[in-house]
């Protein structure tokens, strides 16, 4: 098996990227005009804050620190001072179902979703929390619990990579569409507050139901979708022709046939178009990543990029 990170990817390829995840940050610093800041930084809590102590006011102090009870009973002006949490948990939510098991042209979207999370979980190694996450793919969901430990990062990139090297156009088709829905529901009972839940994926099988997990998920916690997509749901070739798998039956399409060119463009284009606005309906930061380029560049870009143009 070739895993050069095109087609599969190896725990190596996988670990490997720890260096690439280096100057990247989902929460510190952000460019002004990154889809993280602006409208999107409420959304983004960062760790968050332990009350530590009350103490006598002193010049500078912020004035929304005031504690008017302590204040009032002493009669002199208190403010409550705070430590920033450490460790805070992260969830990094890796699809490898056999509908990523595809692309055509530079990477396959299994292979491109393993490097996202493996970059994500770097990230948040990186910047001191504790690292966990979900991988699944149409019959199984393993879940690694969050710890701060470079050990925990190589457990969940292993289990990544295995579960990627497991995909093979000779399995068998997906059982059900649910399993997106059955592993947000797994994360809701795992993630109860104050967690990143990092999910990548290409969404299909989203509906009404994710629609709702999702908004549960960012109610209480930090989400961000990845949605990993190829091209050739954005324009297919003019001329040529498309062969079709499903399964064992295979068709070959002639794409320069307009019966055949526009419905099937229509329905490529307009199904990544629901999902990303299914995505968008529920106010999870979305950032959308093409099997055409390098993940590590896209991403490196994607988080510089404006929030008004989403």
């Amino acid at each position: 098996m070739n895993a050069d990170g095109l087609v599969y990817v190896s725990l190596a390829h996988l670990m490997a990227l720890e260096f690439k995840a280096r100057d990247l940050s989902f929460l510190a610093r952000q460019p002004q005009g990154s889809i993280l800041a602006g409208n999107h930084a409420s959304r983004l809590r960062g760790r968050g804050l332990n009350f530590d102590e009350l103490r006598r006011y002193q010049p500078g102090d912020d004035l929304r620190h005031l504690d008017w009870r302590a204040s009032l009973r002493t009669g002199k002006p208190v403010v409550r001072t705070f430590t920033e949490e450490r460790d805070r948990p992260a969830l990094i939510v890796a699809d490898q179902r056999m509908s990523m098991f595809f692309g055509s042209q530079r990477s396959f979207k299994s292979a491109v979703a393993a490097e996202l999370a493996a970059l994500a979980a770097w990230m948040v190694f990186n910047a001191g929390d504790r690292v966990g996450g979900l991988v699944f793919n149409d019959s199984r969901i393993e879940n690694i619990a969050p710890l701060r430990s470079r050990k925990r990062v190589e457990a969940l990139l292993s289990r990544i990579a295995e579960q990627n090297q497991a995909l093979s156009a000779a399995n068998p088709d997906a059982e059900g569409e649910d399993q997106l829905d059955k592993v947000l529901q797994r994360c809701l009972a795992l993630a109860g507050h104050d967690h990143l839940i990092c999910i990548v994926s290409d969404f299909a099988g989203a509906g009404e139901r994710t629609l709702q997990l999702m908004r549960q998920l960012s109610a209480h916690n930090d989400v961000i979708a990845l949605q990993v997509y190829d091209p050739l749901a954005l324009k297919l070739p003019s001329n040529g022709r498309l062969l079709i798998t499903q399964g064992q039956l295979q068709v070959e399409l002639a794409v320069d046939k307009r019966s055949v060119h526009q419905p099937l463009g229509d329905f490529l284009s307009g199904r990544l178009k629901d999902v990303a606005t299914l995505l968008r309906r529920s106010r999870v930061p979305l950032m959308m990543f093409s099997t055409a380029e390098e993940a590590h560049t896209q991403l490196r870009a994607e988080l510089g990029k404006s929030g008004a143009r989403r």
